[in-house]
């Protein structure tokens, strides 16, 4: 994103309006309760609806491309002879075009509008598609991937802009969610297409080419559509505005339209009020809520999510799921594990609050991957390398050749000298290890049952995992995100942040497979698992509880709160404490005890 990444504008009190969000991070941001609006008496025309289930064929293509890559990956790596390195590659150049949208895509957004750039994200992503299907190479594909990402990407962030403003404001939580919920319905839609396709020759093709429809789709529908009435009061055409605010609340009385003019034009004057530079300075704490952000999003990704979705398919062969088949039809558990997940999240977020999911969400993460690493611990997956190819390199025929269904030949009269697909190992150089392989799926062979059960665990656990992420980090790092920052900076905060999140989300998933072949599966999920509990422990001490707060009161709060100050490279005084305490009159008075040695 997950992603990558992983992994997603802000919540908008009545006088608040959307600002530049590059990705579909903020789009989960809209479940928070708007608490400080009064009831509104504005209607909530068909066409406001039709709009927002359109504009979220955005997140449907997003989750589809990212859902799809681990099936994909597992074909594509016998048909090319991928090495570690080159499937990273092509793993990460989706979430490169994405990190390439996320930090060049607002000015094009304000300059030319939403749909328009919805329309220019179609064209990128038919456009990469169509690479995609170009005669197999790492470098057309890679291309492709890269092209598709910034279209992914750029159409996810205008569309969440596009529909928060449009949408009324008592129904704009529900039907920025469309987006989110979108998203993991393409994520279960690329698993499910990936195993269907994946005995097809060349069935990674029609993977790929599926997100053209989608697209076409939306794009058809986009011209129908009203430009948003925030965009053209931006643009100084306020007439134009009103007309369309009245074509989109239907029966809405002239006043209830006008105030909401109103709201939007004062909304933009506080934003103009603010300069990007202020992100990084002291005044309201606003540097200190940064860093916070960012921590959050890098936490979020350190964790493992977008490699486990990556490399879902791969993993899970790895753990005893011997076909490609075999593994993709389990990974496409994920997809529906995330559908389900996301529910009590978009339902429960304004009872229980994001703290308390974030906090249950990261010791049920953190638990199934200490069990997903002992698992793999005791199984041979730590002596072998997900990256390596189902067939090697001294077998008696290429595996680009006849060791996949993509080839479209017949490989038996080979079976007596090279076992056929799905019952080689990881490094069929080794024929001991093939033929184990092959009584493990006959159930022969001591031990087998004990692996065989292993495997389930192993699957369990991911699917835990997944559910865990789907209700916590994936929906609620972006609810804190909306709520822990300014009216008039919020978009400037959100896109900076935003760039963090694809950042990591890229690093993440262009180290993973070179990290297992260095340290092993296991040691990379206790990995993981350490910073699920980092990430806990962050979450209870550093982020506020939001729950039952207007953003008006969250944010004075954070403006007051004392900054925890830690000194470096200096040896600390007798009378001198380690922590200083920056307090306000309106805060209790906090004195540690003093402490001497090295800081």
């Amino acid at each position: 994103m997950n992603p990558p990444a992983e992994m997603s504008p802000p919540v908008a009190t009545e006088t608040q309006s959307m600002t530049s969000d590059p990705s579909h991070l903020g789009a989960l941001g809209n479940n928070v309760p708007l608490k400080a609006a009064p009831p509104n008496t504005t209607g909530c025309s068909w066409l406001v609806v039709l709009a927002a289930v359109a504009a979220s064929l955005s997140g449907l293509m997003l989750g589809y491309e990212l859902g799809l890559t681990s099936g994909v990956l597992l074909q594509l790596r016998g048909v090319l002879s991928l090495s570690c390195r080159e499937q990273e590659l092509l793993v990460g150049s989706l979430l490169l075009g994405c990190l390439v949208i996320s930090m060049a895509g607002g000015w094009g957004l304000d300059r030319y509008g939403r749909r328009w750039a919805m329309l220019l994200s179609g064209g990128l992503v038919a456009g990469g598609t169509l690479l995609l299907l170009l005669p197999a190479s790492l470098t057309t594909l890679s291309l492709g991937r890269a092209v598709v990402g910034m279209g992914t990407a750029l159409s996810g962030t205008a569309a969440c802009m596009y529909i928060a403003e449009i949408a009324p404001r008592e129904r704009r939580g529900l039907l920025v969610t469309l987006y989110e919920l979108m998203v993991v319905v393409g994520v279960l839609l690329g698993f499910g297409c990936s195993y269907t396709f994946s005995a097809l020759p060349n069935g990674w093709r029609y993977t790929f080419g599926l997100v053209l429809l989608p697209a076409i789709l939306q794009a058809a529908a986009l011209f129908l559509l009203p430009p948003s009435p925030r965009f053209l009061v931006a643009r100084g055409d306020s007439e134009r505005a009103k007309e369309v605010l009245a074509l989109l609340r239907g029966m809405a009385s002239r006043e209830a339209v006008e105030e909401e003019l109103r709201d939007i034009q004062a909304g933009l004057k506080e934003e103009a009020e603010h300069g990007f530079r202020e992100l990084f300075s002291d005044k309201a704490n606003l540097r200190w809520r940064l860093l916070m952000g960012v921590a959050l999003v890098f936490l979020q990704q350190t964790t493992g999510q977008p490699n486990l979705l990556s490399y879902a398919s791969p993993l899970l062969r790895s753990v005893g799921f011997h076909s490609d088949a075999a593994a993709n039809l389990a990974s496409t558990g994920f997809g529906v594990v995330k559908v389900v997940g996301t529910v009590p999240a978009v339902l429960l977020v304004d009872r229980v609050g994001p703290k308390s999911f974030l906090c249950v969400g990261a010791v049920a993460m953190g638990m199934s991957l200490v069990t997903l690493g002992v698992v793999t611990l005791q199984s041979h997956t730590h002596l072998t390398s997900l990256c390596q190819s189902p067939v090697g390199l001294n077998h008696t025929y290429q595996g680009q050749n006849l060791n996949t269904p993509s080839s479209g030949l017949d490989y038996g009269s080979f079976k007596l000298i090279t076992p056929p697909p799905g019952e080689s190992q990881w490094n069929g150089s080794d024929p001991a290890e093939a033929l184990r392989t092959k009584k493990e799926d006959a159930g022969m062979g001591s031990g087998v049952r004990g692996r065989g059960h292993m495997k389930w665990i192993s699957l369990v656990s991911l699917l835990v995992y997944v559910a865990a992420f789907s209700f916590s980090l994936g929906p609620m790092v972006y609810v804190v995100l909306s709520e822990i920052f300014p009216t008039g900076i919020r978009g400037k905060a959100v896109s900076v942040v935003s760039a963090v999140n694809w950042a990591t989300n890229l690093l993440m998933s262009m180290s993973f497979l070179s990290a297992t072949e260095r340290i092993g599966v296991p040691n990379v999920m206790f990995l993981y698992a350490t910073m699920s509990f980092v990430l806990l422990v962050f979450v209870l001490l550093l982020i506020p509880e939001t729950q039952g707060r207007t953003l008006e009161q969250i944010s004075k709060e954070l403006a007051k709160k004392k900054q925890l100050k830690v000194r470096f490279w200096r040896r600390v005084q007798p009378q001198e404490t380690l922590f200083t305490i920056h307090k306000t009159p309106e805060l209790s008075t906090l004195t540690p005890q003093p402490l001497t040695g090295f800081a």
